[in-house]
């Protein structure tokens, strides 16, 4: 007879809260130094302006996990904003901005499981 796994359920709402804070952070540094981030854009040719929308998709992203309100497609998004946003730091040359780069597939990954997760039937 199998046993419940009874921290499964714990585990994924801290999974969730985690990558929240992830990137409620990313919201309140565009917030606090929008120049940082708009530099970036800016070197691959994109308006600075784009912060903007980023910070808020941010924090919209983020509030929704940590309701659990609609997981899967925000999980999956997320993912691939990071897969998106590593490019930014693609700089072989600087080994700081390639742990970004590294840490950002990472979290892809991580959300990517959040979403196969949360799109599990009850059971």
């Amino acid at each position: 007879m199998a046993r419940a796994v009874t921290w499964a359920g714990p585990a994924l709402v801290a999974a969730r809260w985690l990558i929240a804070g992830l990137f409620a952070a990313g919201t309140v540094q565009k917030a606090i130094d929008p120049g940082a981030a708009g530099a970036l854009l800016v070197g691959r040719g994109l308006p600075e302006v784009l912060v903007w929308p980023a910070l808020v998709y941010n924090a919209g992203a983020a509030l929704a996990l940590v309701a659990g309100w609609r997981v899967v497609p925000v999980a999956l998004s997320l993912a691939a904003y990071c897969a998106a946003t590593s490019l930014f730091h693609l700089i072989p040359e600087d080994p700081w901005q390639m742990s970004i780069f590294v840490k950002n597939w990472a979290i892809a990954g991580g959300c990517l499981a959040l979403a196969v997760e949360a799109a599990r039937p009850a059971s």
